[in-house]
């Protein structure tokens, strides 16, 4: 996740990280460049047309859709950001509900080789989680004594094992029933976390819908040097090239935000929360 502070926003204007829309968009903006200069040459130069022509009134068209586009942009965009900021919301809820099953597991527990087990076991899921919704291969044995199994489900191993110390520790009579209660809450908690966010991850937006938004900017770029260049001549080339890179820089924002457990720059910072859970666990148990 890009680290900026957002009060410098003078700076943006003259700054392209590596993940910036203009970047990517280069190739295709040359080319809608290329195409407005020579829609501009064959109306202007070639045909001679003017601006009686009735391709002059194509810009009431685009006045129209213009509005219609904005309104299915604006939608996107925010449906993308919501699935970004649930995911946030849920590793938020990851990191307290991990803080609390320490706090609780130090108070309840005397021994020091059950402290040690989950020391290691607590951070270990959000570890296994990150890489599970990243598609990182993990190693067979992430700490030692636990095995993982790459083909299997690794978050729900872990809070298998997890679980399965906690029924060892009540047959041993080293928590109550009661305790194993309170603790069973937190440990459901963590399968939920994990199922919230698979759903993100494996549920993206209708195919139709992204589709007919990628259609809509193409076509509707692809007509505006028709009716622009009888008003501006051959600076409708910037114009249409600004146009397109507006809105296709938010359908692409959207589509780097609507999954935020991968390796862009805008998605979330997964395996940054991971290590600070570990640093917090290890320093309350």
């Amino acid at each position: 996740m890009v680290q900026y502070n957002p009060k410098d926003w003078i700076t943006f204007i003259f700054r392209f990280h590596k993940s910036d829309t203009f970047r990517k968009l280069i190739p295709m903006m040359i080319f809608i460049g290329l195409y407005t200069y020579g829609v501009g040459y064959l109306e202007l130069e070639y045909w001679k047309l003017s601006e009686k022509n009735h391709l002059s009134n194509i810009t009431v068209m685009h006045s129209m859709l213009g509005f219609v586009i904005s309104l299915l942009l604006v939608f996107r965009t925010n449906t993308a950001y919501d699935r970004w900021w649930e995911g946030r919301k849920l590793w938020g809820a990851l990191v307290n509900n991990s803080r609390n099953l320490a706090m609780k597991l130090s108070v309840m527990l005397k021994e020091e080789h059950d402290r040690i087990y989950f020391r290691k076991l607590i951070p270990g899921y959000a570890s296994i989680l990150s890489k599970h919704l990243s598609d990182v291969e993990t190693s067979l044995q992430l700490y030692e004594g636990l095995d993982i199994d790459h083909h299997k489900h690794r978050p729900n191993q872990v809070a298998k094992m997890i679980f399965q110390k906690l029924h060892d520790l009540h047959e041993q009579h080293k928590i109550s029933g009661d305790q194993l209660i309170v603790l069973n809450a937190e440990i459901q908690s963590f399968t939920d976390i994990c199922g919230a966010c698979e759903r993100i991850k494996n549920t993206p937006i209708p195919y139709s819908y992204s589709a007919f938004i990628k259609k809509f900017i193409f076509f509707y770029v692809m007509t505006l040097p028709f009716g622009y260049v009888f008003s501006l001549g051959y600076y409708a080339v910037p114009v249409v090239i600004f146009v397109f890179y507006v809105l296709a820089s938010l359908e692409l924002i959207a589509e780097e935000i609507e999954d935020p457990f991968g390796f862009d720059a805008n998605d979330l910072p997964i395996e940054k929360i991971s290590a600070n859970i570990k640093k917090h666990v290890e320093e309350i148990i």
